[in-house]
């Protein structure tokens, strides 16, 4: 799965995603949670980065109170549940990031590992979106990140990682019109050993509100682990 994740150096999100004015003012962030409020690329008539709410309310939901808000979705079974069926045809989106965290068991214990890429400091996980609309007109919009199967780096720590997409991918993947579903397949991949990188950190990221640039330190300088 995908519980925590960060975003930096994203002043050249506009070049980076080839996004025309993204005119949202986002500082750099280590510790993204479910429930915050983060940056999300889609296509209307152009590219366009919108703010949403982590954690999907699909639009037919009656109430967001009680409303299940799954922060991720098995690109194994998109095709087949109704919460994803309908948004992986016409709501798909790239989420900005730049690592994410994960917790490796080790006895009683669950220690954090930072996995990033190590040639991309801004990468774009696969995501699906939703807009709900309460009575009284108000929108949310809400997206949940889509994950594979580990690969053999991401095994030894949690058997589930994120899709990050390949950039070829990044512009079909949010093109309006509906995907073949043998590309779908060829898109939501694990990311190749190779590209990644991942070592423990602080157990200080198990806080929401710590968000600071010492969470991606290596902790005791280890590395690769």
């Amino acid at each position: 799965m995908c519980g925590r994740y960060s975003l930096l150096c994203i002043d050249n999100l506009c070049g980076r995603f080839r996004v025309m004015d993204p005119s949202i003012g986002f500082r750099s962030h280590f510790n993204i949670a479910p429930g915050s409020t983060n940056p999300v690329i889609v296509a209307h008539e152009r590219a366009e980065v919108v703010l949403m709410q982590w954690g999907l309310v699909p639009h037919w939901a009656k109430d967001i109170k009680t409303s299940n808000r799954p922060i991720n979705a098995r690109a194994g079974s998109l095709a087949e549940k109704p919460m994803f069926r309908d948004l992986l045809r016409s709501k798909r989106c790239l989420v900005p990031a730049s690592g994410f965290y994960e917790w490796k068991l080790d006895g009683r214990r669950k220690i954090p590992f930072y996995i990033h890429l190590t040639d991309d400091p801004v990468f774009a996980f696969a995501g699906l979106y939703d807009i709900w609309h309460n009575p009284a007109g108000t929108l949310l919009q809400t997206y949940t990140i889509i994950t594979t199967a580990a690969n053999s780096l991401m095994a030894s720590i949690h058997d589930r990682m994120p899709v990050i997409l390949r950039p070829d991918d990044e512009v079909r993947w949010i093109s309006r019109d509906p995907l073949p579903a043998e590309e779908i397949h060829q898109m939501l991949v694990p990311r190749p050993v190779g590209d990644m990188e991942a070592y423990p950190v602080s157990d200080r990221v198990n806080s929401p509100s710590v968000d600071d640039k010492m969470l991606i330190e290596p902790l005791s300088g280890l590395r690769n682990v």
